[in-house]
C-alpha cells in the first residue's frame, strides 16, 4: 500500500502509543496495580480511549488509502459503534439496576456484527480469486465445525440459560451475542479454507481480533449465567485488544490470493477432521446432553463432508479426463498425437478386412524449414495450424487427422467407395500453401491393411519408407533441375569459373563429412560452393577480368555479388537454405567481411566451410591477376590466417582433409607400374 514518509512516521507514533498503553491496562487489570482509584481511572477512561483508537485506526486507513476503502470504512463505524455503546452504558445504565433490557447501548454493540460480516464480504471479493468450489465447501466445513464446538463449550450454558421457547426481548438480546459471534468465527473460518489455509499475514491479524472478540464474549456470558462475573476482570482487556488488532489489520500489505492449485494433504485434513469432530459430538451427548445447536450444526458438517467428497470425486474425474485428452492431442495444431495414433491403431487394425480396408498415410512437409527460416516460428506455428485444419476438414467422414510432430502429419483412412489416391490426393492439398516467395507442399507415404501389414509398426515403417523415398525424389529432382540451370548460366558467361566452383565444391564437401556433417546440412553446403559466385553474373567483365587491383568503386560492385546470389537462389523454393549460406560466404571470422560484417560463430558455419574452401581453390588456380601457387603453400596461407580472417575449426578440418588427399597422392606415385608382357 502506497504510505507517505509524514503518514507513515505519524502511524508508526500511534501504534508504539497505542501498544504501550495497551500493555500498561492488560497489566493494571490483570493485577489490580494501584489500587481502586488507578482501576477506575483504566476502566472508565482508558478502556474508551482503546477503543475508539481501533475504530480511528480503520477510519483513518479509509480516508487515506483508497483501494479497499469500502470495507474498512463500514468496519471502523462498527468499531466507533461498539466504543461508543461503552461509552453509554457506562455513563448512562452502570449503575442503574432498572435498566432497560434491551437498551440503547446494546443497539450500538450489536451494530459491529452487519459491519464486520458486511466487510468480511467485501474484502474477499477484494483479495480472493478464482476460489474451487471444493475450497469454498471446505471454509464452510471448517466454520460449521467451529461454530459446533463454540457452541458446545463456550455458549452451552448461554443457549441453555434462555430455556426452550422462551422469546422475550431479554432472552433474544441475549442470544444475539453468541450467534454474531459464531456467524463470525465461522465467516473467518471459511475465508482461511477459501485461501487454501495460506490466507496471509492481514487475514491472520483480522481473523485473530474477531476471534479474540468473539472469546470475550464467550467468556463473559458463561461467567455472567454462572453468576461469577465482576467488573475488574481481566477479560476486559480483551474488547480493546481486539479493536485494535482490526485496526493493525487494515493497515497490513493487501494481498491479492489466489486459490491453490495443489491438493496439498491439509486440504485433504480439513473436510476429515471436521467431520471426525462431528462424529465425536454426537457420540458424545448420548452420555452428556448437549444443545440442539450444537447436533444440528454436527449433523451439518457431515452432510457438508458428504457434498465435499462427491464434489471431489467430480473434479478428479474432470481433471483425469483434461489429462487424458491432453494426453492424445497435439498442443498446437489440436489434433490428435503419436500416443494417440498408436492406441488408434491397435484398435482398428485387427478389425480391417479385404472388403472393409485401413489406409494409413504419412505425410512431410517440403519447404517448412524455408518457410521458418524467412518468416520466423510463429508465423510457422501459425502454417501448421492452418494445414492440420485443412487436413482434418479433408479427412472428416474417412478417417482421423493427426500430427505427428515437427512437419509430420497423418491420416488414419477408410478408403471405401471413393479409393484410396482420392482421399490421399485430397490430403496433399490440404497440406499446401504457396505465396509470394515460398511454397510448402508435402511428400506422402500411404499402406493399406490388411493387404499389406497387419500391426502397427510395420504399417508405420513401410509407409515411412515410401514417404522418404518420394521425398527424396522429389527434392533431387527440383533442386538439382534448378542447380543445373545455374551452373550451366554460370558456364557461359564464365567457363574457368565454372571449373573453380567444381573445385571448391568438391573440397567442401570433404570438409563437411570432416566436420560431422551429414544429410541435408552436407547437401546444402555441397550447393553452396557451387553456387557462392552466382551473384558474379552481374558484376561486368571489366571488373571480373582485370588484371591489377581493383579500385574502391570496383570493390563496392564486386562486395554485392553475395546479396544478387542470395536474391537469386530465394526465387527457387528449393534453394532458400543454400541462398542463406551464400550470402555470408564472404564473412571473416573476426568481423571484416562482407556484407553484413557477421564475426565468428553469428556466420553459418557452411558459409565458414565455402570460405575456406574457396580461398585455397582460388589460391591453387591461374587467375588473370596472379599466377597460382602450390597446395602446400596455400595451406600455410590458410593457417596464417586462422583465427583472423578464417575459423580455425575448419582450417583444421581442411588441413586434415588435404595432408591425406597429398599422402594417398604420394603413396600412388611411389607404387611400382605394371610392365607389360609386350615390352
Amino acid at each position: 500500500m502506497e504510505v507517505l514518509p509524514r503518514q507513515r512516521f505519524a502511524l508508526r507514533v500511534c501504534w508504539c502509543a497505542a501498544a504501550l498503553l495497551m500493555a500498561a491496562f492488560t497489566v493494571q487489570v490483570s493485577t489490580g496495580a494501584g489500587g481502586g482509584a488507578v482501576t477506575s481511572l483504566f476502566q472508565g477512561y482508558l478502556y474508551s480511549v482503546l477503543q475508539f483508537a481501533g475504530a480511528g485506526f480503520c477510519l483513518w486507513r479509509a480516508v487515506a488509502i483508497q483501494k479497499e476503502r469500502l470495507p474498512w470504512l463500514v468496519i471502523g463505524l462498527g468499531l466507533l459503534s461498539w466504543a461508543a455503546a461503552d461509552l453509554v452504558w457506562s455513563t448512562a445504565y452502570a449503575d442503574d439496576p432498572n435498566a432497560p433490557y434491551p437498551s440503547i447501548a446494546d443497539a450500538l454493540w450489536l451494530a459491529w456484527y452487519p459491519a464486520s460480516l458486511v466487510m468480511l464480504v467485501l474484502l474477499v471479493r477484494s483479495r480472493l480469486r478464482n476460489a474451487r468450489g471444493s475450497l469454498w465447501l471446505d471454509g464452510l466445513i471448517g466454520a460449521v465445525a467451529t461454530t459446533a464446538i463454540a457452541a458446545a463449550v463456550v455458549y452451552g450454558p448461554v443457549i441453555h440459560e434462555g430455556g426452550a421457547g422462551d422469546l422475550s426481548p431479554a432472552v433474544v438480546t441475549g442470544l444475539a451475542y453468541p450467534v454474531g459471534d459464531l456467524l463470525l468465527l465461522g465467516m473467518i473460518v471459511a475465508i482461511f479454507g477459501v485461501s487454501g489455509w495460506r490466507p496471509g499475514r492481514a487475514w491472520i491479524v483480522l481473523g485473530l481480533g474477531l476471534a479474540v472478540n468473539a472469546a470475550a464474549d464467550g467468556i463473559y456470558l458463561v461467567l455472567t449465567a454462572e453468576g461469577t462475573w465482576h467488573e475488574e476482570s481481566w477479560v476486559n482487556a480483551l474488547w480493546p485488544a481486539s479493536s485494535l488488532l482490526v485496526g493493525l489489520a487494515a493497515w497490513q500489505p493487501i494481498r491479492l490470493a489466489s486459490a491453490p492449485r495443489d491438493q496439498s494433504v491439509r486440504l485433504v485434513l480439513v473436510p476429515v477432521v471436521c467431520g471426525l469432530v462431528s462424529v465425536a459430538l454426537l457420540a458424545y451427548d448420548h452420555y452428556s446432553h448437549l444443545n440442539g445447536l450444537t447436533l444440528s450444526l454436527s449433523a451439518i458438517t457431515l452432510l457438508l463432508v458428504l457434498v465435499r467428497t462427491a464434489l471431489v470425486f467430480a473434479e478428479n474425474q474432470n481433471v483425469l479426463a483434461h489429462s487424458r485428452h491432453e494426453a492424445l492431442t497435439d498442443p498446437l495444431t489440436g489434433l490428435r498425437n503419436r500416443r494417440s495414433l498408436m492406441s488408434d491403431l491397435e484398435h482398428e487394425l485387427p478389425e480391417a478386412t479385404v472388403e472393409q480396408p485401413l489406409a494409413l498415410a504419412l505425410f512431410d512437409l517440403d519447404g517448412f524449414k524455408e518457410y521458418n527460416d524467412a518468416f520466423g516460428h510463429p508465423a510457422g506455428d501459425g502454417l501448421l495450424v492452418r494445414l492440420g485444419e485443412r487436413l482434418d476438414d479433408a479427412v472428416r467422414g474417412h478417417g482421423c487427422a493427426y500430427r505427428l510432430g515437427g512437419d509430420e502429419f497423418c491420416a488414419m483412412l477408410h478408403p471405401g467407395p471413393a479409393g484410396l489416391d482420392v482421399l490421399v490426393g485430397a490430403c496433399v492439398a490440404a497440406l499446401g500453401e504457396h505465396g509470394e516467395g515460398f511454397e510448402v507442399t508435402t511428400s506422402h507415404g500411404a499402406v493399406l491393411a490388411p493387404a499389406e501389414v497387419t500391426n502397427a509398426t510395420e504399417a508405420l515403417q513401410i509407409a515411412d519408407r515410401r514417404m522418404y523415398a518420394r521425398k527424396g525424389d522429389r527434392r533431387l529432382s527440383a533442386g538439382r533441375q534448378t542447380r543445373d540451370v545455374l551452373l550451366r548460366s554460370l558456364s557461359e558467361r564464365q567457363p574457368d569459373l565454372h571449373v573453380h566452383l567444381r573445385g571448391t565444391a568438391d573440397l567442401a564437401l570433404l570438409v563437411g563429412r570432416e566436420l560431422g556433417m551429414h544429410g541435408d546440412e552436407l547437401d546444402d553446403v555441397a550447393r553452396a560452393a557451387e553456387l557462392h559466385d552466382l551473384g558474379k553474373i552481374a558484376i561486368p567483365d571489366a571488373i571480373l577480368q582485370k588484371s591489377g587491383p581493383l579500385d574502391e568503386t570496383e570493390w563496392g560492385f564486386m562486395r554485392r555479388h553475395t546479396i544478387i546470389g542470395e536474391r537469386i537462389l530465394l526465387a527457387a523454393p528449393a534453394l532458400r537454405s543454400v541462398a542463406r549460406l551464400v550470402r555470408s560466404s564472404h564473412e571473416r571470422w573476426d568481423g571484416d567481411g562482407y556484407p553484413d560484417g557477421l564475426a565468428g560463430e553469428q556466420i553459418p558455419l557452411g558459409s565458414r566451410v565455402v570460405a575456406v574452401c574457396d580461398a585455397f581453390d582460388a589460391m591453387t588456380s591461374n587467375r588473370p591477376y596472379r599466377q597460382r601457387i602450390g597446395e602446400p603453400a596455400a595451406l600455410a596461407e590458410l593457417l596464417r590466417c586462422s583465427g583472423s580472417q578464417f575459423d580455425p575449426e575448419v582450417v583444421d578440418a581442411v588441413a586434415r582433409v588435404l595432408e591425406r588427399e597429398m599422402a594417398a597422392a604420394a603413396e600412388e606415385r611411389l607404387r611400382p607400374r605394371a610392365v607389360s608382357p609386350a615390352a
